[in-house]
């Protein structure tokens, strides 16, 4: 039996009060006694015994994040800097350019796909979901590269892959190969704007679709398209989704027509998604308007975040950090006082939080699986408006990552 010992870890256990207002975050230094992946113990000194024992030392100890949005499979981290080019053609620009540049990149794909596994890693993911392309150029080459990489690092992370026509479900005549990538492995059917890419909504919606309930899949489609036309692709995907009976399993990311709808609209919106069930990706972006993330979650659309890209051909700015996201998100929405700062780790935890919205204690608990993060600060609130940095990385009872302050210095370029 694997058994790990976290000593002097500090917990969230309550909001503090000045009169009516939450001022604070209560917190107290535990013991947490991990075996077999699972948290068995929380008590304020348990024996050391033969356990392999980490002093947190008055670390805060949090859930580790969710990557739900990233393509480790094109990357240019860890390689050269390269800057993008100008965008001449909107989006065709860089699938045009992704034929000559994905089948050059093949050689050192791997490669890059592992070093950007490891760094998301040590910026507490113990879950990443990745796109992976799948066009003409190179056929599936991407879905085994990224099976391959994904692979060395089973005892620290689990994973998703994505299926992803990036030129075009329709556009690029990947039906075939689509459906070799779920039987290879792919766990999820992708999709891209079925308007501007496909020029064929309800085709590509309804083949995309059909692949999904082929394989027995769920569905996570890229939906960049704003105002009135991304909205009614949202209306076809919910009716297809309820029609096929996928509730729960289709993710739009990006859905970058929440940001431009208000009033009646959103509200109708919002209220057909979640009637299906349909849950949100974004990556929380500066150069529009953000989608209303706390609308959604409050009108039961789950909501998580995902940074998308590190540095690639699409964009050179991503840094993989979480904390860093959270702390744009709570700035996004003028969140500065203690208790909206603490309730935005849910979006990059799959919705695990220490305390309830009233202060009550929902995590840690005997039997939830180990996957937890210690980090430099009072709390999370602290932890997100100062931008504190991850210490630890456990992943199923396994130190995975410690010291990030290190690799940062190496592979971060």
């Amino acid at each position: 039996m694997c058994s790990l010992l976290i000593k002097n870890a500090r917990l969230e256990t309550g909001f503090i009060f000045e009169n009516t207002r939450i001022v604070g975050t209560e917190t107290s230094i535990y013991d947490v006694l991990i075996k077999d992946g699972i948290i068995v113990e929380i008590e304020k000194n348990i024996p050391q015994s033969s356990y392999e024992v980490l002093d947190a030392d008055g670390k805060l100890l949090m859930p580790s994040f969710r990557e739900m949005h990233i393509h480790v499979d094109k990357t240019y981290f860890s390689g050269p800097w390269k800057a993008c080019k100008p965008i001449t053609n909107g989006i065709l620009t860089r699938i045009e350019e992704e034929q000559v540049l994905l089948p050059n990149q093949l050689p050192y794909a791997q490669d890059r796909a592992e070093n950007m596994i490891q760094w998301l890693i040590s910026q507490g993911h113990t879950h990443i979901r990745s796109h992976c392309n799948v066009d003409p150029q190179i056929g599936t080459q991407h879905i085994e590269l990224t099976k391959a990489a994904f692979k060395k690092f089973e005892e620290q992370v689990t994973y998703d892959i994505v299926a992803f026509p990036q030129h075009g479900l329709l556009r690029s005549k990947v039906e075939p190969l689509i459906r070799e990538a779920m039987r290879m492995g792919a766990t999820l059917v992708g999709g891209v704007d079925p308007s501007v890419i496909d020029r064929d909504i309800d085709r590509s919606l309804n083949l995309t679709m059909d692949i999904a309930v082929e394989s027995g899949k769920g569905i996570d489609i890229h939906i960049h398209d704003p105002n009135s036309l991304g909205a009614f692709e949202f209306y076809k995907l919910a009716e297809l989704t309820n029609q096929a009976n996928k509730q729960g399993q289709v993710t739009i990311s990006h859905a970058i027509a929440l940001g431009d709808l208000y009033g009646k609209e959103l509200e109708e919106m919002v209220s057909a998604l979640a009637e299906a069930k349909i849950d949100v990706t974004t990556t929380v972006p500066i150069n529009r308007p953000t989608i209303p993330i706390p609308y959604l979650h409050e009108n039961g659309v789950s909501v998580s975040i995902g940074h998308d890209s590190l540095t690639d051909h699409w964009s050179p700015f991503g840094t993989g950090d979480t904390i860093e996201k959270l702390s744009l998100l709570a700035q996004r929405f003028k969140y500065i006082d203690e208790y909206s700062l603490n309730r935005c780790w849910k979006y990059a935890s799959g919705g695990i939080m220490p305390l309830s919205d009233k202060g009550e204690v929902m995590w840690p608990q005997k039997g939830d699986l180990a996957n937890v993060l210690l980090l430099d600060a009072e709390c999370s609130a602290h932890a997100i408006a100062r931008r504190r940095p991850i210490t630890h990385v456990v992943s199923q009872g396994n130190v995975v990552f410690h010291n990030g302050e290190s690799l940062k210095k190496e592979v971060l370029k």
